[in-house]
């Protein structure tokens, strides 16, 4: 069972993809775990061939606990006894009716499906056996079945779920969240630290930008934003890894965790892998792709695991200044505010600019104000150019 946050000590076995005698691929899908945060699609981190599944599903089960056994090449099976793992009370961790397993497709092939979206169909009256995903191979999401439901008139698009259910979750993920910043604000001795940053280049170069693309294809504002905090990283290497058994991993890649809200409260951080290397563009489909995949329910194993820092961005909402609370293991987390128009001095001139507060909040253990410090103005000089991001 993987670790998939700071808050997360247990989860619960809900599907598995594969059985015994099935050749897996790295990165290749494997189980649908369910978490106070939702369901994770479970990715493997090696080759081989499944030798044996050690817990069924239904089975809560602690973090670190072996769900099965793989073999690579050159090993003899190995025949252990299952872990023991008592059954969790589907309220537990999965709020709503117990999860039933759909019926294979008419094609044959049996289709993925989150639970999210097997409790929707249920709500909807909507056999998931029709169902189909948005793309081949992918699994069912909430959304494939809220566009089936409508496609066969059952009732309104927007129909909510039921309010206690609804609100049994929203406890839950609440509860997942308030540990997580007690331990953060416990046991990390914070630092803060704010600029202001003059974003006027910038956004006039994105103005360009978006003036040659179709629609589709335009930037938004927290794409460069994203790009040279990743890119500020790789200058002050100490704010961008994790902090275990009382030692700082420093990364050599930047997993940029974005916060993001979900569907009835609440947020998760996932990984965008590699956000250093990425170009706009990429980064642009990766958080759009990220983005869709929070709200359907979609989400795969290493993007919980493997953030390295997180970017949390409250302009949209308003908000001039945000401060975050570092999200354990990682040692840093970046805020970004509203952008806005202020009377600003420059050369002795007064003119209209535009600009950004940006925040960082670190880990006193690993960093120190003066880091921290060339961090942001790392940050502020590579959004001077645009062009080179």
């Amino acid at each position: 069972m993987p670790s998939l946050g700071a808050d997360m000590d247990a989860g619960t076995l809900v599907e598995w993809m594969v059985k015994p005698g099935d050749t897996v691929q790295r990165g290749q899908v494997v189980a649908v775990v369910e978490t106070q945060k939702g369901a994770i699609e479970v990715e493997m981190w090696q080759s081989g061939t499944v030798d044996k599944l050690l817990v069924t599903p239904g089975t809560k089960v602690p973090v670190g606990t072996r769900l099965a056994l793989i073999a690579t090449k050159g090993e003899v099976s190995a025949t252990p006894e299952p872990v023991a793992a008592e059954p969790a009370p589907a309220a537990a961790v999965t709020p709503g009716p117990p999860v039933a397993h759909p019926e294979p497709h008419p094609a044959g092939a049996r289709a993925r499906v989150s639970p999210a979206a097997r409790r929707r169909a249920e709500e909807l009256k909507v056999d998931i056996g029709i169902v189909q995903p948005a793309e081949p191979g992918a699994t069912i999401s909430l959304a494939d079945v809220e566009r089936a439901a409508a496609q066969l008139q059952v009732r309104p698009l927007e129909a909510a779920p039921p309010a206690a259910a609804a609100g049994d979750w929203h406890a839950q993920m609440r509860k997942a969240i308030a540990n997580a910043m007690s331990r953060s604000k416990r046991e990390v001795p914070h630092y803060y630290l704010s600029t202001q940053i003059d974003v006027s280049r910038v956004s006039d170069w994105l103005i360009g930008e978006n003036l040659k693309r179709p629609v589709a294809s335009r930037l938004l504002p927290v794409v460069p934003l994203m790009k040279a905090t990743a890119l500020a990283l790789r200058e002050v290497p100490e704010l961008n890894g994790v902090w275990l058994n009382g030692v700082f991993r420093q990364s050599s890649a930047v997993h940029l965790g974005m916060a993001i809200a979900m569907r009835g409260g609440g947020l998760v951080a996932p990984a965008i892998h590699d956000a250093d290397r990425k170009t706009p563009d990429e980064l642009m489909a990766a958080l759009r792709d990220l983005v869709a995949r929070v709200r359907g329910g979609r989400l795969r194993s290493s993007e919980m695991s493997d953030p390295t820092v997180t970017l949390t961005n409250l302009g949209e909402q308003g908000v001039e200044q945000v401060f975050g609370v570092i999200y354990p293991p990682q040692v840093a987390i970046v805020g970004i505010g509203k952008i806005v128009e202020r009377a600003c001095v420059k050369d002795g001139w007064i003119a209209a600019r535009k600009v950004v507060v940006a925040t960082l909040a670190a880990d006193h253990r690993v960093s120190d104000g003066h880091r921290g410090g060339l961090f942001l103005a790392a940050l502020d000089r590579l959004l001077q150019e645009p062009e080179k991001l």
